[in-house]
């Protein structure tokens, strides 16, 4: 029963964070994320020769993946 108890408290501390958040809100955050995953992914699979004919170093694909660039 405690470990009950204990873990309920911690799943709403950490719902408590998402209080005033809109589901709409959330699920455009979760595609972000999951579209600059993708992007990451599939940009570290190709050569650095590859990234090179693009006009990318390795060292940009984290700004690509945030439409930083």
């Amino acid at each position: 029963m405690s470990f009950y108890a204990q873990s309920r408290i911690h799943t709403e501390e950490v719902l408590a964070g998402f209080q005033g958040l809109s589901l709409g809100a959330f699920f455009a955050t979760l595609k972000t994320w999951n579209d600059e995953r993708i992007t990451r992914r599939e940009l570290n699979a190709l050569s650095d020769r590859e990234l090179a004919d693009v006009g990318l170093r390795r060292s940009d694909i984290d700004d690509v993946a945030r439409g930083l660039r």
